[in-house]
């Protein structure tokens, strides 16, 4: 692809914004546990954030009809900035709550993101159908490759000490070098070519022909991400660190190659939905990866559970350019930002309530149970999807 395509910029955008999650999503509990906070009060900043997640997107879908996409992009980049500055300097709880919910830190170091709706309706735009799933493919390919490399940088806290820097201070750096990402990222969004909305757009229903299609996806997304959110990376690695005592640079490690086998699946699920479909890739990639975070649950020692969490990481992100490039095939061109960000919409709320309620698992000395209800719901979810959606074909696949 030629350097110049807007295509590069967001696979580039993608790249920084998931490089500085990747890190977050480690240091953000080992940064509150630092501070003196408990494990539920971790919990509860992780729902409060994806909350907050959740009505932006909800803002995003009504605006992405009507405005450049250019300039929420833009407008996104700048509270990224602002959200990583606030954080490395606020000590107390509540405003600590109020960033969560404000800004754009992502305790799931996933695809739950004020960002999202926009970069794929943004990437829709400019491929063809035949193209689409491929594209889709490269965008999470990159944004994995860099949130492995984030989650490696998530170590450096931990090997400043040779230089005689505090960890504490150390970890408010990092937040300092989110802040800086989210600038860069405004940079390359701002290269992306300016679309002109005309007065049709301006005034557009943000759904119309395809609400139904939107609405069915949506309400099982939400029940694939409720149970996600048990299992957020805050909150995995939480349990690493309570059950196995993983220390942050093994967390970092772990955390790395999980994401460099979540990268290479992406490529192979776009492979694969050419021979098999969309549908069938995320629905029999899916449940086995629920299996091995199931049987992970009950390992009873640190190697056997983190070779089940490599296996699950190498299957789990499969549906994620397939989902993506699935919702924009089913829907009209002038309905993709709106179905994208209702889409995400339900996926940020339900993600939000389970992180609190792992939380008090924690609390509760049920550490294992998260994961347990985790795997249990997203079969459930896959059977539905299969169920449902199976007869429903992209135009590719016609």
């Amino acid at each position: 692809m030629q350097s110049g395509h807007p295509a590069t910029y967001l696979f580039a955008a993608r790249a920084l914004r998931d490089f500085g999650d990747g890190f977050v999503a480690i240091l953000l509990p080992v940064y509150l546990l630092t501070l003196g906070f408990s494990p539920l009060q971790v919990g509860i900043i992780a729902t409060v954030s994806l909350l907050g997640s959740a009505l932006l997107t909800i803002a995003v879908g009504f605006l992405g009809a009507r405005y450049d996409l250019r300039w929420l992009l833009l407008a996104g980049a700048s509270l990224m900035t602002a959200t990583g500055v606030a954080v490395s300097l606020v000590h107390d709880y509540l405003l600590l709550l109020v960033i969560a919910f404000a800004g754009t830190i992502n305790p799931s170091a996933g695809s739950v993101s004020v960002f999202v709706p926009l970069e794929h309706a943004a990437l829709a735009r400019e491929v063809t159908d035949a193209e689409r799933t491929r594209m889709f493919a490269r965008y999470s390919l990159i944004g994995a490759f860099a949130g492995a490399a984030g989650a490696l940088a998530a170590a450096l806290p931990d090997l400043t000490s040779t230089i005689g820097l505090g960890r504490l201070t150390a970890i408010k750096l990092m937040f300092v070098l989110y802040a800086f990402l989210g600038i860069a990222g405004g940079h390359l969004y701002a290269r992306i070519p300016m679309r002109m909305v005309g007065s049709e757009a301006a005034n557009a229903v943000a759904l119309g022909p395809s609400r139904a299609i939107v609405l069915r996806l949506a309400a099982l997304f939400s029940l694939d991400a409720f149970a996600g959110g048990f299992v957020v990376q805050s909150l995995l690695a939480l349990w690493l660190f309570e059950r196995f005592n993983l220390s942050l640079a093994q967390a970092g490690v772990f955390f790395f190659w999980s994401g460099v086998l979540s990268a290479f699946s992406f490529p192979v699920a776009a492979w694969l939905s050419r021979h098999i479909g969309l549908i069938n890739t995320m629905v029999f990639t899916h449940i086995p990866s629920s299996i091995a975070l199931l049987l992970a649950a009950f390992a009873p020692n640190l190697p056997l559970a983190l070779a089940l969490l490599l296996i699950r990481a190498a299957l789990s992100q499969m549906d994620v350019p397939t989902r993506s490039s699935y919702v924009m095939a089913v829907v009209t061109e002038a309905e993709r930002a709106a179905a994208a960000s209702f889409t995400s919409v339900p996926r940020s709320l339900a993600a939000a309530a389970s992180p609190a309620l792992a939380g008090a698992l924690f609390a509760a000395s049920y550490r294992s149970w998260p994961l347990v209800i985790c795997a249990t719901l997203k079969i459930a979810y896959d059977l539905l999807l299969l169920l449902q959606f199976r007869q429903l074909k992209p135009p590719e696949e016609r």
